[in-house]
């Protein structure tokens, strides 16, 4: 539906937004480029796919209330209310064979740059990227946190060494996929070499995938081995209860200052059948020493659950736009007549989890903690949702860093999250 260039920016927004006002479409540029403002976001095309850009974004906002049975562990929520993420998302195709991401969150002052990617597709069924990504390691990590059932991901995350500047090449069939790379530092950081190499590969296969590309039996594993520099600095690893209002960590190794490398390796399976999907990850890491130290081993895992219950299931992914999120899960999706904009209910989605990760080796006593997790999520439109989670924690024994003596830490949490995205 086409609309003079004078709508006002109210009625813009409301399109893009997803709420009744229909999808607006400026007349064609002095070169044939045409505007679309929607759910999408703002998308800008030329003639014959010779280049396509797309401005997106997406703003999650974190409110809720915790305990902690334990006393003088201090404050629990530094506040109830927070911006998780803060997003403008930017995506510019070039012809088929050249993608451009950049992404940049305004609620993260230490790491606000997320993908900053370039990418060839000129190869059939292969992608070469370049730049800030996320490295090909863990199903629960690639897959957007747009998409997550539950607010945060699980507590073996802490393992999952997330984004930073590399190259990866990666190729696909219909049910698989393998793709390898090599990273640096993150782009954040002031000094991207100082931070080691590593290497990282993950492969899938999917024995079963049915042709409405929902239903699927999914198989992954990944490695990733990353060399550290001898100069003092420390290695920590640390997990929060799976709530991020809390203000601080259940489980600490503290800093292990003579790290000399880590080692990752994941397992990954998931089925989902129709509107059902249960998805299992155990990843174990390996931290080698200087000085001929002994090794440190520390591992985690969960177990989770989905079922949504007046739609469709998740359609999963064989090939990313760009970068390394090959064989994922996508969002829940919509229908027209599902839109509460529509006069719908919109769509409702249920969670279970169960996870679990240890940080005690030899003298290292991070602690070990166990996390229960059920939510409710609700997608009254196509591109906002609603998420309650109720999270419990036990820790035991607490890391002698929070100076209990080791004893048991219980908390409860109440997480809920307003999401917008496009």
């Amino acid at each position: 539906m086409s609309h003079p260039r004078s709508w006002p920016l109210a009625a813009l927004l409301l399109a893009s937004l997803g709420l009744p006002a229909a999808a607006i479409e400026g007349p064609p540029g002095p070169f044939g480029e045409k505007l679309t403002i929607d759910e999408r976001g703002i998308t800008l095309k030329f003639p014959d796919d010779a280049a396509t850009l797309r401005i997106g974004g997406r703003l999650q906002l974190d409110f809720g209330t915790g305990r902690v049975q334990q006393r003088g562990f201090g404050t629990v929520f530094d506040t109830p209310i927070a911006v998780r993420r803060s997003w403008i998302e930017s995506y510019l195709t070039l012809g088929k064979q050249l993608e451009l991401a950049f992404q940049y969150d305004f609620a993260e002052p230490n790491r606000p740059i997320n993908d900053a990617v370039v990418a060839y597709k000129g190869f059939k069924n292969v992608i070469v990227a370049l730049g800030n990504m996320k490295e090909p390691f863990s199903l629960d990590q690639l897959i957007s946190d747009n998409n997550t059932l539950f607010t945060e991901r699980s507590l073996a995350d802490a393992f999952a060494p997330a984004r930073n500047v590399g190259f990866a090449v990666g190729t696909y069939g219909r049910n698989w996929t393998a793709v390898t790379s090599v990273f640096g530092g993150n782009i954040n950081n002031a000094a991207i070499g100082d931070q080691g190499i590593a290497s990282t590969t993950r492969v899938t296969y999917a024995p079963y995938l049915g042709e409405n590309g929902i239903d699927v039996l999914h198989f992954g594993a990944a490695g990733s081995f990353r060399s550290l520099p001898n100069d003092g600095s420390a290695l920590t690893l640390s997990s929060r209860s799976e709530a991020f209002l809390f203000a601080r960590q259940f489980v600490n190794t503290g800093g292990i200052r003579d790290a000399a490398n880590i080692g990752r390796v994941g397992l990954e399976a998931a089925w989902q059948a129709g509107p059902f999907r249960l998805q299992a990850e155990y990843i174990l890491t390996e931290i080698g020493r200087f000085g001929g130290a002994p090794s440190l081993s520390f591992q985690g895992g969960y177990v989770q659950a989905g079922l949504i219950l007046n739609g469709k299931g998740r359609r999963y992914q064989i090939a990313p736009n760009y970068a390394t999120e090959y064989g994922v899960f996508g969002g829940v999706q919509v229908e027209e007549a599902q839109r509460v904009s529509r006069g719908g209910t919109g769509v409702f989605e249920l969670g279970l989890r169960y996870s679990a990760i240890d940080l005690e080796d030899r003298s290292i006593r991070g602690g070990i903690e166990h996390d229960f997790t059920a939510g409710v999520n609700w997608y009254p439109d196509r591109n906002i949702r609603f998420v309650f989670d109720y999270v419990r924690s036990h820790t035991s024994p607490s890391p002698a860093s929070l100076n209990f003596n080791r004893r048991t830490i219980d908390a409860d949490a109440f997480i809920g999250r307003a999401q917008l995205f496009w």
